[in-house]
């Protein structure tokens, strides 16, 4: 059954399902949503947690595996699956419909992946799985929206921002709620009286090292390798968190990816960017980046960053996130081969 976002908190209060999928390209919507979805679990005794990142090379018998084992203290149990594609496959359909037949009752499955297109959603293992559990499906805040999410999440924060304020970091974060929502937490830090004014918005933006993230990708995006390795130098000397630089290209690039996939198609960039929220100003880099990389590369950086978070969560031993980002940045830059 389909779940709206907001009606989200008021289904887990009433009952808890056996399935949830979480799906959305928004980075913190699809985060909350799962963090929501976990808490409520832990609160019912769901004290364990397998994760699984899926990609093309997954093993499937790992999850059979995990929904069939019993915990040796006979706790109940989260089965996550972090999907990099909304397309398993043969193999992953067949898998994901038999596991979500038979899950066991000490056992809920958590399904993130990106949004769940129209297609797909027709498809006959989605439909199955649909109908066993709860299908959350959460969509990006567009620019006109921006203004008033901004707003609520200044209240959310214990603050009273003035309209210039919301307008200013509107126009700084184009689009990244991400960001929107780590320079609020900073600004209720740093904030006396609770009320904020534009001063505040514009001097930490100026100062938080988080905005050359943004300037990173955008380089990144234009071509720009020189810039690119210059403003990593920089971040690494200030000891930028690499899970934080992995999330911010892991949104970009799946937004990339996604466009890459309907020009491939046919689609005349014009419209794809339109129907990807672009706004105006990042038009141009983007399109020149289209234009480096097909779908097939970025899918592969998909994957990629998938190993990275692994490796910042400690799940994967070789290989050192820093150097794996700076690669992937540096490739982004430049054409494929």
């Amino acid at each position: 059954m389909k779940i709206y976002p907001d009606k989200l908190q008021g289904q887990l209060s009433r009952e808890i399902l056996s399935l949830y999928i979480v799906s959305g390209d928004e980075p913190l919507l699809v985060q909350e949503s799962c963090d929501l979805i976990r808490e409520v679990l832990k609160k019912g005794e769901f004290s364990e947690r397998d994760l699984f990142h899926v990609d093309n090379n997954f093993d499937w018998q790992q999850v059979t595996y995990s929904n069939g084992s019993m915990s040796l203290f006979a706790e109940k149990k989260i089965i996550e699956l972090r999907m990099s594609s909304t397309k398993p496959g043969k193999e992953g359909a067949v898998a994901l419909t038999e596991l979500c037949q038979s899950i066991s009752e000490d056992n809920c499955v958590l399904l993130v992946m990106p949004r769940v297109d129209a297609a797909t959603q027709r498809t006959k293992w989605f439909k199955t799985i649909e109908g066993l559990g709860g299908f959350i499906q959460l969509w990006p805040v567009d620019a006109k929206q921006l203004p008033r999410w901004i707003d609520n999440r200044f209240k959310r924060a214990g603050l009273t921002a003035s309209r210039d304020a919301v307008q200013a970091l509107v126009e700084k974060i184009e689009g990244n709620l991400l960001a929107a929502v780590q320079e609020i937490e900073r600004m209720k830090l740093c904030s006396s009286t609770g009320r904020i004014e534009i001063d505040e918005v514009m001097g930490g933006v100026a100062d938080s090292s988080r905005y050359d993230v943004f300037q990173l990708i955008d380089a990144a995006l234009e071509g720009n390798t020189s810039r690119v390795v210059k403003i990593l130098d920089g971040l690494q000397l200030e000891g930028i968190e690499p899970l934080f630089l992995n999330n911010m290209l892991a949104r970009e690039i799946r937004n990339l990816s996604a466009m890459a996939h309907k020009i491939d198609q046919g689609q005349p960039v014009d419209a794809v960017m339109r129907s990807g929220r672009i706004w105006d100003k990042r038009k141009a880099p983007v399109a020149a980046c289209l234009r480096r990389h097909r779908a097939t590369d970025l899918e592969q950086m998909q994957s990629r960053l998938l190993r990275v978070d692994r490796m910042v969560k400690g799940l994967e031993v070789t290989g050192r996130a820093w150097d794996e980002l700076a690669s992937m940045v540096v490739e982004l830059s430049r054409t494929m081969a």
